[in-house]
């Protein structure tokens, strides 16, 4: 067996060592946030970075309509407002980070103009064996989300990536054989249209309030698409959330100044973000990812927008937990199926829990998620 060309630097027991001692500190000042603020453009350009054209995001004159008296956040906008919880993580440099999952409660409803504040640390390091790249860090974050101006906490969170061996990914990982032997999927205009029906009868149930009393265990939910994926889907979600890396110039000279490893090569031989795998499919097949690829923060977001759309103006999203269990490269069509799992009170509210689970067209598992929403009764 020929020895494993090497490329990139690879996780050692020393920056494990390293990580550990920063479990549990309060991190201090670090890559500014996207977005400070929840602003009608902030949160505009956010929602419509998932396909989400819903007006209480999105419309200022329907919103003045609803008991809001104005546009609110979406849940998900908080991604933008938070480098740590979009999966900014820190130590092992060089190595990959792939953004996983992430089990959020929200406590406040999020009004226009909000300034945000957040506190995080580094919660805890698990080491995993993976079908794609063998030895696997699991680096989880916890984040509090606050207002800024008041200091009522709106919203807390645990995210976490998955750190990998790019190299061992690239010459070793199974996970994606199948699919490299498969090769990339090119669809019919019947096919697309297939799809595309899904997005035509999409429903955003807006001011007809959905009341806890009508909602049975066991009903399902409006299956919901996104995609075809393509380069242009990924980026316009960067231009919402901000992304991680994505500098111009003199920015990015900085940025590569003191994070040396966030500036990798090209074929041009110039420096440029380890992002650029969400775009680039030469940079993706290197790291061992089956192509260029969707943002796991993304696809979070997915789930989420599946459920306030179908609960309405009048409903609260409580909490939201998603695990993404695989790539979706450019090309994958993903249908997100839900339903009703149970329905129960808790401190006198009137809570409904939603089980999800997301496939790609051929049926291969892409993420997993549940939501629990707190509706009005009769």
């Amino acid at each position: 067996m020929n020895e494993m060309v090497r490329k990139f630097p690879k996780i050692t027991e020393e920056g494990l060592d390293d990580l550990r001692g920063r479990i549990g500190v309060k991190i201090g000042k670090t890559v500014e946030p996207w977005c400070y603020e929840a602003t009608r453009d902030n949160i505009r350009h956010y929602a419509h970075g998932i396909g989400d054209d819903n007006p209480l995001w999105c419309d200022p004159e329907y919103a003045k309509t609803t008991r809001y008296g104005d546009v609110i956040a979406l849940p998900s906008f908080l991604f933008a407002t938070s480098r740590i919880i979009s999966g900014y993580v820190g130590g092992l440099p060089g190595v990959h980070a792939m953004w996983s999952g992430a089990d959020w409660n929200w406590h406040k409803v999020i009004p226009r103009n909000t300034e945000l504040r957040t506190e995080a640390y580094l919660k805890d390091l698990i080491e995993h064996d993976t079908r794609f790249a063998g030895k696997a860090i699991q680096q989880i974050y916890h984040v509090d989300f606050y207002d800024a101006k008041t200091g009522d906490l709106l919203a807390d969170a645990d995210s976490w990536c998955f750190r990998t061996d790019r190299d061992q990914a690239r010459e070793n990982g199974t996970k994606y054989t199948e699919a490299r032997e498969r090769g990339r999927r090119v669809y019919t205009q019947e096919e697309l249209d297939s799809y595309y029906k899904y997005y035509e009868a999409e429903e955003i149930r807006g001011s007809n309030t959905r009341y806890f009393d009508d909602v049975n265990e066991g009903d399902e939910l409006p299956v919901m698409v996104k995609g075809p994926m393509t380069a242009t889907g990924f980026i316009a979600y960067a231009q919402g959330w901000g992304g991680l890396y994505i500098r111009a110039n003199k920015l990015a000279w900085q940025l590569q100044q003191k994070h040396p490893s966030a500036g990798i090569k090209n074929r041009f031989g110039i420096p440029d973000c380890p992002e650029r795998v969400h775009w680039e499919e030469e940079f993706a097949l290197e790291v061992g990812a089956p192509g260029a690829y969707d943002y796991g923060p993304e696809r979070a977001s997915w789930l989420t927008h599946q459920v306030t759309n179908w609960m309405g103006d009048d409903g609260f999203l409580r909490q939201a937990k998603s695990q993404v269990r695989r790539h979706n490269p450019e090309g994958d069509i993903i249908l997100i199926h839900a339903k009703v799992e149970r329905k129960f009170e808790e401190d006198g509210r009137h809570l409904v829990e939603i089980k999800q689970r997301a496939e790609q067209q051929d049926g291969e598992l892409s993420a997993i998620g549940s939501a629990i929403v707190e509706l009005p009764k009769r």
